[in-house]
């Protein structure tokens, strides 16, 4: 079942009893589908722990446990009101001192969000 199943619905029959014959309609009858808010939003990282050398690469991972779609998602760090990523993964290519700190990512469903914990992110 998905949110765009949701309107009214009738049926139709053919009738033909050897008396009578000819469609009928049912009474409209109104599905109502409700969406589930995201929740259980978790962070996961590679290398595991978000300790990453000096020019390597940190991916981050946004999990839900729970939400029906469509969800959008933001990466977002710690001292920087920029803008970090939209997509569920965040892919850090050469990453400087600059991108240590606590990395969150936030899920909406257009109604509701739901954010991670923070990850924090050591660069050695």
């Amino acid at each position: 079942l998905q949110l765009n199943h949701r309107g009214r619905y009738r049926c139709n029959v053919w009738l033909n009893n050897g008396v009578s014959w000819g469609w009928e309609e049912s009474a409209p009858v109104t599905v109502t589908v409700h969406g589930v808010p995201p929740s259980g939003v978790s962070l996961s990282a590679q290398p595991p722990g978000g300790q990453v050398a000096l020019g390597d690469r940190l991916m981050l991972s946004c999990t839900v446990a729970t939400g029906t779609g469509p969800l959008s998602f933001s990466w977002h760090r710690e001292g920087s009101g920029a803008l970090l990523g939209t997509d569920p993964l965040l892919e850090l290519h050469h990453v400087g001192d600059n991108d240590s700190g606590q990395y969150w990512c936030r899920v909406s469903d257009g109604d509701s969000v739901a954010k991670s914990d923070p990850l924090n992110v050591t660069v050695l």
